[in-house]
C-alpha cells in the first residue's frame, strides 16, 4: 500500500483489512489503524469507535458523488475533465444542502 508524502495519524478501514501483519505495518509507521476486528478472531482488539463513524460518513460521500454516472463509469478520457466534473458533481451536492437549509 502506497503511503503518501505526509504520514497519517490513522487509517480508517473496515473487516476486510483486519490482519496482524497489517496492523503491525502500520504500526511501525506510525500510524494509528482504527480497524473494527473481525468477527472470528480470538482476542478482539477494539478500536475507537467515534473515529470509525468518520469511515461511514466517507462512503456515503463517495456514494453520492457516484450517484453522477459521469463519476461512476469514469467516461471523462482525461484526468482534468474527470476532475473537473468531480467539482461540479461536489458543488451540486453542497448546493442542494446549503440553499435547502433555514
Amino acid at each position: 500500500m502506497a503511503i503518501p508524502v505526509t504520514t497519517p495519524k490513522g487509517l480508517l478501514a473496515d473487516k476486510g483489512y483486519d490482519g496482524d501483519r497489517f496492523r503491525e505495518s502500520l504500526l511501525v509507521r506510525g500510524i494509528l489503524p482504527i480497524i473494527p476486528p473481525r468477527s472470528n478472531r480470538k482476542v478482539p482488539e477494539h478500536p475507537d469507535y467515534r473515529r470509525y463513524r468518520d469511515r461511514n460518513r466517507i462512503e456515503r460521500l463517495f456514494n453520492k458523488l457516484k450517484q453522477a454516472r459521469r463519476i461512476a463509469t469514469r467516461y471523462d478520457k482525461t484526468a482534468l475533465s474527470f476532475a473537473s466534473f468531480l467539482n461540479l458533481a461536489s458543488v451540486r451536492l453542497w448546493l442542494k444542502s446549503y440553499v435547502n437549509r433555514a
